[in-house]
Parts: structure tokens; sequence; C-alpha cells
């Protein structure tokens, strides 16, 4: 008899154990924490129930279940497209796709796949855009091409319970070989541009030359000839002073000798020659004076003219 109640009370204590740790599952599966920027899909005998919110929630063990945990964060999908241009160029193209959910049901419940989804979308629009443009419009329409994949991932999406926040056309990436002709082609148009732009500043720079040493030209002689006119216009005028002051022609050979040495002077100054040949008979020096009294003559009757035309 002792035996039998021995073996009862051992029995009842281990299923009052038993009750426990059935408890503690119980109220284990009862409470459940939810986390920041996330939902929690709960299902009631398999059938859509509530959407538990962040914080400690609670629901009926066996009854309820967690059916998805929906993040509410920002996320990335990366993708790589394979295509060609108008001219028959093929690139590839990295394609990010920046998404949030807005409608947890909906994204949960319509939706099997979203990032497949989200792909499928991203090729067929950058397939479309890529088709119409060469490869040099490509490069430079790389924002208008994110466009129309935000603006048609955006509709569809939508319908989801997505929302597209950005899309990025991160790079286009031709055949090495495309890139390595573009980047010559590029070089040699460089080179070519700077050897124009070289040959017009020389072409600029030897006619401004030209155009100098011509004002140079035109300058000097009008210098020259004022200085010839200044002498003549000197000597005229001291042979007037002299011929009023009653000296004869001896005045007016001595004046006209005076700058003829003069002259010699500044010639062997001037040059290089240490000899001059000069006459040295009277005859010859006759000559010479009869040569300069001459031309003192001619520059004056040309003065003359030329005032009286004026």
């Amino acid at each position: 008899m002792e035996s039998f109640l021995a073996f009862v009370g051992g029995l009842f204590g281990m299923s009052i154990i038993a009750l426990i740790i059935l408890v503690l599952l119980i109220m284990g599966g009862m409470f459940f924490v939810v986390k920041q920027q996330t939902n929690y899909v709960i299902e009631r005998f398999g059938k859509f129930h509530k959407v538990a919110l962040p914080g400690l929630r609670v629901k009926i063990p066996f009854v309820d279940q967690i059916a998805k945990k929906v993040p509410l964060r920002i996320m990335q999908l990366d993708s790589v497209v394979e295509t060609k241009t108008k001219d028959n160029v093929f690139v590839t193209i990295p394609v990010s796709v920046q998404y949030q959910v807005q409608n947890v049901v909906d994204s949960y419940y319509r939706l099997a796949n979203p990032e497949r989804q989200i792909q499928s979308y991203v090729y067929d629009r950058v397939r479309t855009s890529l088709a119409k443009l060469d490869l040099d419009e490509a490069f430079s329409s790389k924002d208008q091409i994110a466009q129309d994949v935000e603006t048609t991932l955006a509709t569809a999406m939508n319908a989801y319970g997505f929302a597209i926040i950005n899309t990025l056309v991160t790079d286009i990436n031709p055949d090495p070989t495309v890139r390595a002709s573009m980047n010559s082609i590029n070089a040699a148009q460089r080179e070519r541009e700077a050897a124009v732009s070289l040959a017009e500043a020389e072409k600029i720079k030897i006619v401004k030359q030209a155009e100098a040493d011509a004002e140079y030209k035109r300058l000097q002689g009008e210098g020259i000839a004022a200085q010839r006119k200044a002498i003549v216009d000197g000597l005229v005028s001291q042979y007037e002073s002299l011929r009023d002051a009653g000296i004869g022609s001896e005045a007016q050979e001595m004046l006209l000798l005076t700058q003829y040495f003069d002259t010699l002077q500044e010639v062997a100054k001037a040059s290089n020659t240490q000899t001059l040949m000069l006459p040295s008979n009277p005859g010859g020096v006759n000559n010479a004076m009869e040569e300069l009294r001459n031309s003192l003559f001619t520059a004056t009757r040309a003065a003359d003219q030329k005032q009286t035309a004026q």
C-alpha cells in the first residue's frame, strides 16, 4: 500500500512539472517582440488576422502564426542589364533601385517575389530606352534612362504596396574593344583640335608681326622724310639770313662746305669704315660744291611749290 501511494505521489509530481513546462511553453509562444521599422503579418488558422506593430505583442499559441516579418526600411536592389544600343554596340548597365514597403498586406499577399518583379521591369525599360539611343547619346542620357526606369517602376509597383524611392544608372560599360576605340578616336580628335589651335595662334602671330613691321617702316620713312626736310629748311633759313646780312656767295659756299664735312663725319661714325676716299684737287671740291648747291635749290623750289599748292 505504501508503495502504491509513493507511486501515485511520484506520478502526480511529474504531472505538475509537465504542466508547468506546458504553461511556460504556451506563455513563451504567446508573447513576442516586434522590432522598430518592422511589421509582422499575423495569420489565424491560415487567414490574415492583423499587422503587429513594433513593441511587445500577444498572440494565441497554436492559433495565431507569424506569417511574415516585413522590414519597413529603404532597401536597395542592384541589377546589371546587358543590352545593345541603336548603333549595335553591346553594353552592360548597372542599375540600383531603392524601394520601400508602403502597404504591408499588399506587399506580402499580392507579390510572391518583389525583387524579381522589380528586376523584370528594370530589364524591360532599360532595353527599350537603349534601343533608341546611340552609344554617345546613351552616355549623355544616363539621367533620362534612370528617370524612365523610375517612372515605370513607381507606377507598376505601387499596386503591390511598394514605393520606388530612387533609381540610379551608375555607369554604362561598352565592350573593352569598343572602349579602346572610343579612347583612340577622342585622343585623335583632341590632337587635331590642338593642332588647329596652334596653327591659328601662329597665323595670328605672323599677321601681327607683319602689321607691326609695316607700321614700323611707315613711321621710319615719315621720320626720315621729316628729318631731311628739317635739314633743308634749316639750310635755307641760314642761307637767307646770311644773304640778308649782306654776305655774298662766299658765305653760301662756306655753309655748304660745312654741311658737307658734317655729313662726312656722321658717315664715319655710323659705319665700320675707317677710310673715306675724298677728292683732293680743287676741281673735285668745286664739283661737290656745285652738286650741293643744285640739291639745295631743288629742295627749296619743291618746298615753295608745295606751299603754293596748299
